[in-house]
Protein backbone atom coordinates (compact mmCIF):
# COMPACT_ATOMS: atom_id res chain seq x y z
CA UNK A 1 0.00 0.00 0.00
CA UNK A 2 0.99 3.38 -0.30
CA UNK A 3 1.91 5.72 2.60
CA UNK A 4 4.41 7.44 4.23
CA UNK A 5 7.52 6.01 5.96
CA UNK A 6 7.28 3.78 8.98
CA UNK A 7 8.79 5.56 11.52
CA UNK A 8 8.23 4.11 15.00
CA UNK A 9 8.56 6.47 17.82
CA UNK A 10 8.31 3.70 21.00
CA UNK A 11 6.58 4.80 23.81
CA UNK A 12 7.39 4.12 27.66
CA UNK A 13 10.82 2.72 25.48
CA UNK A 14 12.87 2.94 28.75
CA UNK A 15 10.25 1.51 31.18
CA UNK A 16 10.06 -1.44 28.55
CA UNK A 17 13.52 -2.37 29.09
CA UNK A 18 13.54 -2.08 32.72
CA UNK A 19 10.46 -4.16 32.70
CA UNK A 20 11.02 -6.94 30.30
CA UNK A 21 14.81 -6.98 31.01
CA UNK A 22 15.94 -8.52 28.07
CA UNK A 23 19.34 -10.49 28.23
CA UNK A 24 22.20 -11.68 26.27
CA UNK A 25 21.09 -14.98 24.56
CA UNK A 26 17.30 -14.37 25.20
CA UNK A 27 14.49 -15.20 22.91
CA UNK A 28 12.11 -12.94 22.82
CA UNK A 29 8.36 -11.83 21.22
CA UNK A 30 7.61 -8.68 20.11
CA UNK A 31 3.66 -8.98 19.35
CA UNK A 32 2.74 -5.27 17.69
CA UNK A 33 6.65 -5.14 15.97
CA UNK A 34 5.43 -1.92 14.27
CA UNK A 35 8.32 -0.23 12.78
CA UNK A 36 10.38 -2.38 14.97
CA UNK A 37 11.04 0.57 17.29
CA UNK A 38 10.78 -1.48 20.50
CA UNK A 39 11.66 -4.45 18.91
CA UNK A 40 15.31 -2.53 18.16
CA UNK A 41 16.01 -1.52 21.72
CA UNK A 42 15.43 -5.56 22.83
CA UNK A 43 17.79 -6.60 20.47
CA UNK A 44 20.48 -4.41 21.10
CA UNK A 45 19.53 -5.34 24.90
CA UNK A 46 20.05 -8.83 23.85
CA UNK A 47 23.08 -8.55 21.66
CA UNK A 48 25.03 -10.02 20.47
CA UNK A 49 23.08 -13.60 20.13
CA UNK A 50 19.82 -12.37 21.97
CA UNK A 51 16.90 -13.10 19.23
CA UNK A 52 13.19 -11.58 18.72
CA UNK A 53 10.20 -12.87 16.80
CA UNK A 54 8.04 -9.42 15.49
CA UNK A 55 4.49 -10.36 14.91
CA UNK A 56 2.02 -8.00 13.12
CA UNK A 57 -0.69 -8.34 10.87
CA UNK A 58 -0.33 -5.44 9.18
CA UNK A 59 2.14 -6.50 5.89
CA UNK A 60 3.22 -2.11 5.81
CA UNK A 61 4.81 -2.58 9.32
CA UNK A 62 6.26 -6.17 9.12
CA UNK A 63 7.88 -4.75 5.83
CA UNK A 64 9.05 -1.94 7.48
CA UNK A 65 10.19 -3.69 10.89
CA UNK A 66 12.18 -6.37 8.68
CA UNK A 67 14.08 -3.23 6.28
CA UNK A 68 14.66 -1.40 9.71
CA UNK A 69 15.84 -4.01 11.73
CA UNK A 70 18.13 -5.83 8.81
CA UNK A 71 21.58 -4.93 10.53
CA UNK A 72 20.47 -7.64 13.10
CA UNK A 73 20.49 -10.52 10.54
CA UNK A 74 19.00 -13.72 11.74
CA UNK A 75 18.62 -12.54 15.26
CA UNK A 76 15.25 -10.71 13.78
CA UNK A 77 12.62 -13.53 12.99
CA UNK A 78 9.25 -11.98 11.01
CA UNK A 79 6.25 -13.33 11.25
CA UNK A 80 2.60 -12.06 9.98
CA UNK A 81 -0.08 -12.61 11.80
CA UNK A 82 -2.03 -11.29 15.19
CA UNK A 83 -1.03 -11.67 18.82
CA UNK A 84 -3.62 -13.75 19.88
CA UNK A 85 -2.65 -16.38 17.50
CA UNK A 86 1.17 -16.07 19.01
CA UNK A 87 1.65 -19.90 20.25
CA UNK A 88 0.83 -21.16 16.77
CA UNK A 89 3.49 -19.19 15.09
CA UNK A 90 5.69 -19.87 17.94
CA UNK A 91 5.03 -23.43 16.38
CA UNK A 92 5.47 -22.76 13.00
CA UNK A 93 8.85 -21.65 14.09
CA UNK A 94 9.51 -24.55 16.29
CA UNK A 95 9.99 -22.11 19.80
CA UNK A 96 7.88 -23.53 22.37
CA UNK A 97 8.73 -20.89 25.36
CA UNK A 98 10.16 -17.28 25.29
CA UNK A 99 11.98 -14.98 28.09
CA UNK A 100 9.65 -12.41 27.49
CA UNK A 101 6.87 -10.61 25.41
CA UNK A 102 5.92 -7.32 24.61
CA UNK A 103 2.57 -6.17 23.07
CA UNK A 104 1.76 -2.62 22.50
CA UNK A 105 -1.66 -2.65 21.94
CA UNK A 106 -3.77 -0.66 19.72
CA UNK A 107 -3.21 1.52 15.83
CA UNK A 108 0.12 3.05 15.32
CA UNK A 109 0.99 6.01 13.95
CA UNK A 110 1.45 5.35 11.06
CA UNK A 111 -1.65 3.72 10.33
CA UNK A 112 -2.92 7.01 11.71
CA UNK A 113 -1.32 9.13 9.00
CA UNK A 114 -1.66 7.13 6.22
CA UNK A 115 -4.84 7.98 4.62
CA UNK A 116 -5.57 5.16 2.14
CA UNK A 117 -5.63 2.98 5.71
CA UNK A 118 -9.53 5.33 6.82
CA UNK A 119 -8.37 4.92 10.55
CA UNK A 120 -8.33 9.15 11.02
CA UNK A 121 -10.58 11.65 10.04
CA UNK A 122 -7.95 14.33 9.76
CA UNK A 123 -7.51 13.70 5.90
CA UNK A 124 -10.08 12.35 3.48
CA UNK A 125 -9.68 8.76 2.89
CA UNK A 126 -12.09 5.24 2.47
CA UNK A 127 -13.77 4.23 5.49
CA UNK A 128 -11.27 1.11 6.14
CA UNK A 129 -9.76 0.80 9.14
CA UNK A 130 -8.36 -2.93 8.57
CA UNK A 131 -5.37 -3.45 10.37
CA UNK A 132 -4.84 -6.67 8.54
CA UNK A 133 -5.59 -5.47 4.71
CA UNK A 134 -6.97 -9.16 4.23
CA UNK A 135 -10.02 -9.04 6.50
CA UNK A 136 -13.19 -9.02 4.58
CA UNK A 137 -15.30 -6.68 6.23
CA UNK A 138 -14.26 -2.58 6.74
CA UNK A 139 -15.74 0.04 8.56
CA UNK A 140 -17.80 0.99 5.90
CA UNK A 141 -19.16 -2.41 5.41
CA UNK A 142 -20.43 -2.47 9.12
CA UNK A 143 -21.63 1.48 8.90
CA UNK A 144 -23.57 0.18 6.08
CA UNK A 145 -25.46 -3.52 7.26
CA UNK A 146 -25.82 -3.02 10.80
CA UNK A 147 -29.31 -1.63 12.31
CA UNK A 148 -29.17 1.19 14.74
CA UNK A 149 -29.61 -1.10 18.17
CA UNK A 150 -25.82 -2.53 16.95
CA UNK A 151 -24.11 0.65 15.69
CA UNK A 152 -25.56 2.64 19.52
CA UNK A 153 -23.90 -0.46 21.33
CA UNK A 154 -20.48 -0.44 18.96
CA UNK A 155 -20.41 3.21 19.95
CA UNK A 156 -21.56 2.84 23.62
CA UNK A 157 -19.39 -0.05 24.26
CA UNK A 158 -16.11 0.68 21.94
CA UNK A 159 -16.44 4.65 22.00
CA UNK A 160 -17.91 5.79 25.31
CA UNK A 161 -19.77 7.53 22.95
CA UNK A 162 -22.23 9.77 25.03
CA UNK A 163 -24.16 10.10 21.90
CA UNK A 164 -24.40 6.96 20.64
CA UNK A 165 -27.89 6.37 20.07
CA UNK A 166 -28.49 9.68 18.29
CA UNK A 167 -25.40 8.80 16.44
CA UNK A 168 -26.52 5.52 14.71
CA UNK A 169 -30.14 6.79 13.77
CA UNK A 170 -28.66 9.57 11.92
CA UNK A 171 -26.25 6.91 10.29
CA UNK A 172 -29.07 4.93 9.47
CA UNK A 173 -31.19 7.35 8.00
CA UNK A 174 -28.45 9.16 5.88
CA UNK A 175 -27.36 6.27 4.57
CA UNK A 176 -30.76 5.11 3.18
CA UNK A 177 -29.99 8.31 0.39
CA UNK A 178 -26.36 7.70 0.24
CA UNK A 179 -23.39 5.30 1.61
CA UNK A 180 -21.14 6.19 4.29
CA UNK A 181 -17.79 5.43 2.59
CA UNK A 182 -15.27 8.47 3.58
CA UNK A 183 -13.68 9.29 6.43
CA UNK A 184 -14.98 12.80 6.08
CA UNK A 185 -18.65 11.86 5.56
CA UNK A 186 -18.39 10.19 8.56
CA UNK A 187 -16.71 13.02 11.06
CA UNK A 188 -19.16 15.85 9.68
CA UNK A 189 -22.15 13.42 10.32
CA UNK A 190 -21.35 12.99 13.99
CA UNK A 191 -19.73 16.95 13.92
CA UNK A 192 -23.95 17.35 13.06
CA UNK A 193 -25.36 15.03 15.12
CA UNK A 194 -23.68 16.03 18.27
CA UNK A 195 -24.75 18.64 20.91
CA UNK A 196 -21.93 21.69 20.41
CA UNK A 197 -20.07 19.50 17.94
CA UNK A 198 -19.47 22.29 15.19
CA UNK A 199 -18.04 24.33 18.06
CA UNK A 200 -14.54 24.29 19.18
CA UNK A 201 -13.52 20.75 21.10
CA UNK A 202 -10.79 19.73 23.20
CA UNK A 203 -11.19 16.49 21.06
CA UNK A 204 -12.94 16.29 17.95
CA UNK A 205 -16.07 14.70 18.43
CA UNK A 206 -15.86 11.51 15.99
CA UNK A 207 -12.72 10.91 18.10
CA UNK A 208 -14.85 7.92 20.11
CA UNK A 209 -16.89 6.97 17.04
CA UNK A 210 -13.84 6.19 14.79
CA UNK A 211 -12.13 4.72 17.70
CA UNK A 212 -15.08 2.20 18.71
CA UNK A 213 -15.33 1.31 14.62
CA UNK A 214 -11.90 0.39 14.21
CA UNK A 215 -11.89 -1.43 17.82
CA UNK A 216 -14.72 -3.32 16.45
CA UNK A 217 -13.63 -3.91 12.25
CA UNK A 218 -10.91 -5.65 13.96
CA UNK A 219 -11.95 -7.18 17.23
CA UNK A 220 -9.53 -6.35 18.97
CA UNK A 221 -10.66 -6.36 22.79
CA UNK A 222 -11.58 -9.91 21.77
CA UNK A 223 -8.06 -10.42 20.28
CA UNK A 224 -6.31 -8.78 23.33
CA UNK A 225 -8.13 -11.34 25.76
CA UNK A 226 -6.75 -13.69 23.87
CA UNK A 227 -3.57 -12.72 23.29
CA UNK A 228 -3.16 -12.17 26.90
CA UNK A 229 -3.88 -15.60 27.61
CA UNK A 230 -1.73 -16.80 24.57
CA UNK A 231 1.50 -14.93 25.82
CA UNK A 232 1.31 -16.00 29.31
CA UNK A 233 1.39 -19.80 28.24
CA UNK A 234 3.79 -18.85 25.86
CA UNK A 235 6.37 -17.85 29.05
CA UNK A 236 9.34 -19.60 30.48
CA UNK A 237 9.13 -19.48 33.94
CA UNK A 238 10.47 -15.95 35.45
CA UNK A 239 9.97 -14.74 32.35
CA UNK A 240 8.18 -11.17 31.69
CA UNK A 241 5.26 -9.63 29.81
CA UNK A 242 4.83 -5.96 29.26
CA UNK A 243 1.74 -4.54 28.02
CA UNK A 244 1.39 -1.39 26.61
CA UNK A 245 -2.48 0.06 26.50
CA UNK A 246 -3.53 3.68 25.20
CA UNK A 247 -7.44 3.97 26.54
CA UNK A 248 -9.22 2.30 29.43
CA UNK A 249 -11.01 -0.67 28.11
CA UNK A 250 -8.06 -2.02 27.19
CA UNK A 251 -5.88 -1.20 30.21
CA UNK A 252 -9.07 -2.80 32.24
CA UNK A 253 -8.72 -5.82 30.24
CA UNK A 254 -5.11 -6.04 30.98
CA UNK A 255 -5.28 -5.31 34.65
CA UNK A 256 -7.97 -7.90 35.23
CA UNK A 257 -6.37 -10.56 33.27
CA UNK A 258 -3.27 -9.73 35.28
CA UNK A 259 -5.08 -9.91 38.60
CA UNK A 260 -7.10 -12.89 37.83
CA UNK A 261 -3.98 -14.65 36.80
CA UNK A 262 -2.03 -14.04 39.87
CA UNK A 263 -4.42 -15.36 42.57
CA UNK A 264 -5.37 -19.18 43.16
CA UNK A 265 -8.77 -19.21 43.83
CA UNK A 266 -11.28 -16.95 41.54
CA UNK A 267 -14.62 -18.54 42.94
CA UNK A 268 -17.12 -16.01 44.15
CA UNK A 269 -16.26 -14.85 47.72
CA UNK A 270 -20.34 -16.29 48.79
CA UNK A 271 -18.20 -20.17 48.20
CA UNK A 272 -17.62 -21.49 51.34
CA UNK A 273 -15.22 -23.92 49.53
CA UNK A 274 -12.73 -23.23 46.64
CA UNK A 275 -14.58 -25.61 43.62
CA UNK A 276 -12.44 -23.48 40.69
CA UNK A 277 -9.08 -25.47 40.65
CA UNK A 278 -7.51 -21.97 39.39
CA UNK A 279 -3.75 -21.69 40.60
CA UNK A 280 -1.79 -18.84 40.25
CA UNK A 281 0.06 -18.16 36.68
CA UNK A 282 1.36 -15.04 37.22
CA UNK A 283 2.90 -12.53 39.47
CA UNK A 284 1.87 -8.91 38.71
CA UNK A 285 4.76 -6.56 38.73
CA UNK A 286 3.27 -3.21 38.48
CA UNK A 287 0.41 -2.57 41.09
CA UNK A 288 -0.56 0.54 39.08
CA UNK A 289 0.17 1.32 35.48
CA UNK A 290 2.74 2.87 34.91
CA UNK A 291 2.86 6.34 32.56
CA UNK A 292 5.50 8.13 30.62
CA UNK A 293 7.55 10.98 32.38
CA UNK A 294 6.57 14.60 31.97
CA UNK A 295 9.60 15.21 29.32
CA UNK A 296 8.49 11.91 27.16
CA UNK A 297 4.83 13.52 26.32
CA UNK A 298 5.75 16.67 25.42
CA UNK A 299 8.30 14.96 23.07
CA UNK A 300 5.75 12.62 22.09
CA UNK A 301 2.11 13.52 22.60
CA UNK A 302 1.00 10.20 21.95
CA UNK A 303 2.94 8.60 25.37
CA UNK A 304 0.53 11.00 27.12
CA UNK A 305 -2.31 8.16 27.10
CA UNK A 306 0.57 5.31 27.54
CA UNK A 307 -0.44 2.75 30.02
CA UNK A 308 2.56 -0.35 30.83
CA UNK A 309 1.98 -2.80 32.85
CA UNK A 310 3.88 -6.25 33.97
CA UNK A 311 3.85 -9.39 35.06
CA UNK A 312 6.54 -12.51 35.85
CA UNK A 313 5.40 -15.97 34.90
CA UNK A 314 5.94 -18.59 38.21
Amino acid sequence: MAGQPFAHVPVLADEVLAWLQPRPGGLYLDGTVGGGGHARLILEAAAPDGRLVGLDQDPDALAAAEKNLSEFGARFIPRRGNFGDLQRHLAALQIEQVDGVLLDIGVSSHQLDSPERGFSFREEGPLDMRMDPDQARTAADVLAAEDAAMLTKVFRDYGEERWARRIAREVVRVREAQPLTSTRQLAELVSRVVPGGRGPQRIHPATRVFQALRIFVNSELDRLREGLGEASAALKPGARLVVISFHSLEDRIVKHFFRDAAIDCICPPRLAVCSCDHRALLKVLTRRGVRAAEAETKENPRARSAVLRAVERL
